[in-house]
């Protein structure tokens, strides 16, 4: 019992270091945009540790030094001026500071930009998704260029076919988000970030993946009795691998379209 204690211990020790404890329970962010969100999760921690530590500090401060040692009345003191103004104006700096950071890195992850290289229609429905690749004609009107559209996950297949949305990795990409029946929710956890999507709305954002790979997504709000199937992947590729992949896709839509 003694050595699997032991063991245990060790284990913990040694992946204390670990990049999931440095992300303090989040997932490992693929954009530029989760990385902005994941430093101000692990400042809010940073400041919620060093005020728990102050606050803890004088909590034992006040059991060790001033506990009961008599019977005797100790000196009362009321109305500290200095002592209130600093009760009242600490809280106002933390607010303040962590409310300055929220709102420069809010007004980052949510800007979009005039060009961006990809813009992706996602359209959510019961129960799967679609993505329309959009692009501009020399007319400057946007089209549709290639379509992926899904079919809700088979329950009893582990691992069930799943729309896949492809996009490049180190280019800029909107996502504008809509919706035909009920509300949804657009969220890849490697993202650390997700979205409405509504009825009558477009919501939209954009980021920059700069990690290769693909990466687990779903719907976020209930949506119905088969919201659980709802189920897609993002994936992440070369710029090579997705200029391919996207004249593939064009020839397949204009062989379709004849």
């Amino acid at each position: 019992m003694t050595s699997a204690g032991a063991l245990g211990l060790l284990a913990l020790t040694a992946t204390a270091c670990s990049g999931e404890v440095k992300r303090l329970g989040m997932p490992e962010p693929i954009s530029d945009q989760a990385e902005r969100m994941l430093t101000l999760w692990q400042g809010s921690w940073i400041a919620a540790f060093a005020v728990g530590a102050v606050v803890w500090g004088l909590i034992i401060w006040a059991v060790l030094f001033h506990r009961k040692r008599s019977d005797d009345l100790p000196p009362q003191v009321r109305y500290n001026m200095p002592i209130e103004i600093l009760y009242t104006a600490v809280p106002f700096v933390i607010i303040g500071v962590l409310f300055y950071f929220t709102a420069r890195d809010q007004n980052y992850v949510e800007k979009v930009t005039k060009d961006p290289a990809v813009v992706v229609d996602v359209t959510g429905f019961q129960w799967s998704w679609q993505f329309d690749y959009r692009e501009k004609d020399a007319s400057g009107q946007e089209k549709t260029v290639a379509s992926v559209v899904g079919t809700p996950v088979d329950p009893n297949v582990v691992s069930g076919a799943k729309p896949v949305m492809t996009i490049p990795a180190n280019k800029t990409v909107r996502v504008r988000l809509h919706a035909n029946d009920v509300i949804h929710s657009f969220w890849v956890p490697a993202l650390l970030y997700k979205k409405d999507v509504m009825p009558g709305y477009t919501n939209e954002f954009e980021f920059t993946a700069r990690k290769l790979g693909t990466y687990e997504g779903r719907c976020a709000e209930l949506c119905g009795v088969d919201h659980s199937r709802m189920l897609f992947q993002l994936k992440v590729v070369s710029e090579a691998d997705y200029d391919k992949w996207l004249a593939d896709a064009k020839a397949k839509a204009a062989g379709g379209a004849r």
